[in-house]
């Protein structure tokens, strides 16, 4: 039996341990839409907390388990270059849009996977922190799920595992929706089964699908060997999303 090699890219956020840091020094976290406020101070801090405090502490703990693992952010390389991200809204007093400037947060513009090609042929596993670089060398918190989708897309991944604490899609009855396709998926985002916070953990699961990763899942990092239930079993633990009709 010919047994197949896994090359994970492991790609994390850090929101808990941002805001836990930005209280002690008495900074005050706000939110548009989901999304953190940051401006050059909170920055600072997440930069010091993605690049350093976490993703190192993952980086040991793969080190330690018999892993072989290097610690990257998006800067590296440079790996992410990122744009700043706008946020539209509707202005309720003036019923008019408004455009709401939420600071260093960023989106995707490009990939270059060459420092996660070298690392991963020379059999390293990159762990990397969502923090994009702009083209003037500004740096941009961008949503790890929303990178980790884009890593997918570029590299043309067999799978996109997306952690999450919930235990899945669920449908309007509260039952966990899997084996979906992406026209599936297309159509409980138009009937609103899928709305919220779920929605760009959803979008970037279909956009990494429909660009030539084999499969999405979305599972609960909760539970006890998640990973290895979903990639090794035939029922898995959570949603799984194709392309396949």
């Amino acid at each position: 039996m010919k047994l197949v090699g896994i090359n994970p890219v492991v790609v994390h956020g850090g929101g808990p341990q941002i805001g836990e840091l930005l209280s002690k020094i008495g900074k005050k976290s706000e939110f548009v839409d989901g999304m953190r406020v940051t401006d050059s101070e909170t920055m600072d801090v997440v930069e010091m907390v993605l690049g350093g405090l976490v993703n190192k502490d993952i980086v040991n703990l793969i080190n330690h388990n018999g892993g072989r693992a290097i610690g990257l952010s998006g800067k590296d390389g440079p790996l992410i270059r990122a744009k700043k991200l706008h946020i539209n809204k509707i202005n309720k007093d003036l019923m008019a849009p408004e455009i709401i400037d939420i600071g260093h947060v960023g989106e995707v513009q490009s990939i270059d996977t060459s420092v996660i090609d070298m690392l991963v042929q020379s059999n390293f596993i990159p762990v990397i922190a969502p923090i994009g670089v702009d083209e003037k060398g500004m740096s941009y918190n961008i949503n790890a799920d929303l990178v980790a989708g884009k890593i997918a897309e570029v590299m043309r991944a067999e799978k996109l595992l997306l952690l999450t604490n919930v235990a899945g899609l669920k449908d309007k009855a509260g039952n966990i929706l899997t084996g979906l396709t992406t026209k599936q998926v297309d159509d409980l985002i138009a009937d609103g089964t899928i709305y919220g916070g779920m929605l760009p953990k959803i979008n970037c699961a279909l956009d990494a699908v429909k660009s030539g990763t084999v499969s999405a899942h979305i599972i609960d990092g909760r539970v006890r060997d998640a990973l290895l239930l979903e990639v090794f079993t035939d029922t898995g633990v959570g949603t799984l999303i194709t392309n396949q009709s």
